[in-house]
Parts: C-alpha cells; sequence; structure tokens
C-alpha cells in the first residue's frame, strides 16, 4: 500500500513538472546569486588607459613608448600578487570620461602627445600625464595609488636616466555629485517593465486557457494582428508602471539629466523585448497557474543577473560602440538598463547608446522568433 501510494505521488509530481523543478532549482539557483553577490562586493577596481603619444621618428621607425604602457603595467600586475585591478586602453578621453561617470571604471590615465618625445630628448622636458576621476572615490584613490607604482617602475625601465613626470589630476565634477542611490535608479526603472513579463503573458494565456484564442485564429485571425493588440496594451501598462517608478525615485531625489525622448524610446523598446520575451513564456504554458510558476525562472533571472537588482562584473564577448556584449547581453534589460544609465545620468542622446539599442533590438527580434514560432506551433494549431 506504502509503494503504491509513493509511486502515485511521484507521478503527480511528473505531471506538475515546473512545479518540481521549481522545488528543487530554487536553492541551486540562490548559490549562484549570492556567488554574484560576493564576487561584486569584493573589492575590485577599473583603469583605463588612453594614449595621445605621437611618438618619435629613429632610424626610420616610430617609437612610440605609449604603446609599452598597458603591457608594462599588466606585468606588473602579474607579478604582484592580490593587485585589485584591470587595466583596459580606451581609444579616446572622452570615451573613457563617460565609462567613469556611470562606474564603469575608477579612474582614466591619459598619456600627452609628446611622451616618448620627453622620455628621449637630452632635454630637461618633463611628461604631464593626466589622471581623470572622482576624486572622493575610494577606487580612485587606491587606482592612483597602484597607477603610481607602475608609471615609476615603467621610467625605470624604459628611460635612459632617471626621468621625473608630472601628474595633473582632474576631478569629474558631475560624478562626484552621484550617488549610489541615482546610480541603482535605472536599473529600479528597468525591473518595472521587467514585470511586464507576468501580466502580458498572463494576457495572451488567458485567451488560450478560455478558448476564444482558436475562435479567434478560425475567423481568419493573423498571428501578428493579436500580438499588436494585446502588445499594444501592455506597453501602455509598461510605460505607466515605469513613470510610476519614476514618480517614486524623483519624489526621494533622483534628477533625469537626459532627454524625456530618449527615456520614453528605451521605455517603449523595453517594453516591447518583454512582450516578445513574454510570448516564448507563453509558449511554455497552457493557464494562468502555469505562467505564475513557470515565469519566476525568467523573472529572476532578470531581476539578478541582467544588473537590475545589483551590478554584476562580466567579461565582453566584443563590443557594440562602447556597449560591452557578454552573456548578460542575452536578456534584453541589461542594455536598455546601460542606455539608462547614460541618458538618466550623464544626460547622453540616442547616439551614445547605439550600442545599447541595437543588442536591445536584436535580442527582442531573437525573442519574437522564437516566441512565435513556439507559441503558433503549440497554440494556433485548428488541427
Amino acid at each position: 500500500m506504502i509503494w503504491a501510494i509513493f509511486t502515485k505521488s511521484i507521478k503527480e509530481q511528473l505531471r506538475n513538472f515546473w512545479i518540481l523543478i521549481l522545488t528543487v532549482s530554487m536553492a541551486p539557483f540562490f548559490v549562484f546569486v549570492y556567488f554574484l553577490i560576493n564576487e561584486a562586493s569584493q573589492p575590485h577596481y577599473r583603469a583605463l588607459i588612453v594614449n595621445l603619444d605621437q611618438g618619435v621618428e629613429a632610424a626610420g621607425k616610430n617609437i612610440n613608448l605609449g604603446n609599452n604602457l598597458v603591457p608594462d603595467f599588466q606585468k606588473f600586475i602579474d607579478k604582484v600578487e592580490n593587485i585589485p585591478l584591470s587595466l583596459r586602453s580606451v581609444a579616446s578621453r572622452d570615451a573613457g570620461v563617460k565609462k567613469i561617470e556611470t562606474r564603469k571604471a575608477d579612474i582614466l590615465l591619459v598619456v600627452p602627445s609628446n611622451f616618448t618625445q620627453a622620455l628621449l630628448s637630452e632635454s630637461t622636458t618633463v611628461p604631464e600625464i593626466e589622471i581623470v576621476g572622482n576624486l572622493t572615490s575610494t577606487g580612485y584613490l587606491i587606482s592612483a595609488v597602484w597607477l603610481g607604482e607602475m608609471l615609476n617602475e615603467f621610467m625605470a625601465h624604459q628611460a635612459s636616466q632617471e626621468r621625473l613626470y608630472v601628474v595633473q589630476e582632474t576631478a569629474l565634477g558631475l560624478s562626484g555629485q552621484i550617488d549610489e542611490f541615482e546610480l541603482w535608479m535605472p536599473g529600479m526603472l528597468i525591473l518595472s517593465i521587467i514585470m511586464l513579463m507576468f501580466s502580458a503573458t498572463i494576457a495572451i494565456i488567458i485567451e488560450v486557457d478560455q478558448g476564444t484564442i482558436l475562435r479567434l485564429k478560425l475567423s481568419g485571425m493573423k498571428a501578428w494582428q493579436f500580438l499588436v493588440g494585446v502588445g499594444s496594451s501592455q506597453v501602455l501598462v509598461g510605460i505607466i508602471a515605469i513613470f510610476l517608478t519614476l514618480g517614486a525615485a524623483t519624489s526621494l531625489g533622483f534628477e533625469m539629466r537626459g532627454a524625456f525622448s530618449s527615456f520614453l524610446l528605451i521605455t517603449v523598446l523595453t517594453s516591447i523585448s518583454m512582450i516578445a520575451f513574454s510570448l516564448i513564456l507563453a509558449a511554455a504554458t497552457r493557464s494562468v497557474t502555469d505562467v505564475l510558476v513557470v515565469g519566476n525562472f525568467p523573472l529572476f533571472l532578470f531581476m539578478f543577473f541582467s544588473g537590475a537588482a545589483f551590478p554584476i562584473p562580466t567579461k565582453a564577448w566584443f563590443y557594440l560602440g562602447d556597449y560591452g556584449v557578454s552573456w548578460q547581453t542575452l536578456m534584453s534589460a541589461a542594455p536598455a538598463i546601460s542606455a539608462l544609465q547614460k541618458i538618466s545620468i550623464m544626460g547622453v542622446g540616442l547616439s551614445d547608446v547605439s550600442g545599447e539599442l541595437l543588442a536591445l533590438t536584436l535580442m527582442t527580434v531573437i525573442y519574437f522568433v522564437i516566441g512565435l514560432w513556439g507559441f503558433q506551433r503549440r497554440h494556433l494549431r485548428t488541427s
């Protein structure tokens, strides 16, 4: 008798497959979440270097000592253990400043155009090296100390004799004014749109659950017509949600520095992206109960791994403009958060977030293709 009850219970559990998966996978999921939180909380500082050195001509060759800075600095980091500093070259000073203002870097070192000439000439010319950052930031202060040590060693090895250099500090006024609350608000704003995956999926699946979707199909309705109708209402819901969130943030001191039209465009595109993802979720479910169970998986993924709840350090696979594409980009909320950070905090225009917009659009198209294919196969067959 006990064995019969046991086997019956196992079969019932397997029939409720998603509930079973949720039960056994939730704890391992949060193991990864806490690991990422711990990684994000570990001190790690990011230094950028832009090389403006023109070099000098000697024996028909161009000698540019500025090009040696990053590899030499990296050798220093590899040699000395436990230096919490990473290096990366940037194309221009402006690009580096933007990354500091959005807290994607702690310090920028600008190599002057006469760097090689000053080091190799017989004159007493001293190179003037600029370092840029928020002078009140701990990350800036610690990074500046390490860069100073690396510069001293570089000068000792590269110059024929000990050379002095001048450091000019440039404070970023805007970055010093941005507190953690303002920095995290773009993620919270996008989180309000992420919640659309529930309301949009439920709006779609109700038509399936009640059987009206097949009646609409038999009436000659196209899948895209159904999606446009449902999607338009959900975009409106997304706009209302993000404006309520923005109103709450503004009342607590958050300041939107960018253009309202840019903010609205990001809102609409992200809403459309979440609706597209909801189509994938709808293809995997048959009832509202299924949505509330299965929907927790992508909700947790988008909430914890896209950077909405807290920043997660990632290594870029490649770059679209200034935007580093990584595994996070598989969740369209990640480029949306990056774009909204630049618009709301730095006050930049749409041309400055072209990489994020392209990544957001591409992921939305991918969601739609997968979701429409799955939804048609599961819910729009009339035979």
